[in-house]
């Protein structure tokens, strides 16, 4: 179920580093090179797939932007946030 603008910024304030735009939230990841960085995108693939929730991934060099929306809902859920949890801890590793 879609979450309300009252939901969606009470979640947004557990994720200080994802930002919202529009019916998506997103977070740039830097890490220190770009085997570290697809390292990263594949742990995302793995738990992504396992929640049958798929992130807009894009790479470059360094840096791994993800963005996440729950389309068939047309706007965010409480999955984009789970993930975005998820996505979080992998980013410790």
């Amino acid at each position: 179920m879609k979450l309300n603008e009252s939901q969606i910024k009470m979640a947004l304030a557990d994720l200080p580093p994802w930002q919202r735009h529009g019916d998506s939230i997103a977070r740039t990841f830097v890490f220190q090179n770009f085997p570290a960085a697809m390292a990263f995108v594949n742990a995302v693939a793995e738990i992504a797939e396992a929640a049958q929730h798929h992130p807009d991934i894009d790479v470059r060099w360094n840096k791994v932007t993800l963005a996440l929306t729950t389309h068939d809902a047309g706007g965010l859920t409480d999955k984009d946030f789970a993930l975005a949890k998820q996505c979080d801890a992998l980013s410790l590793r």
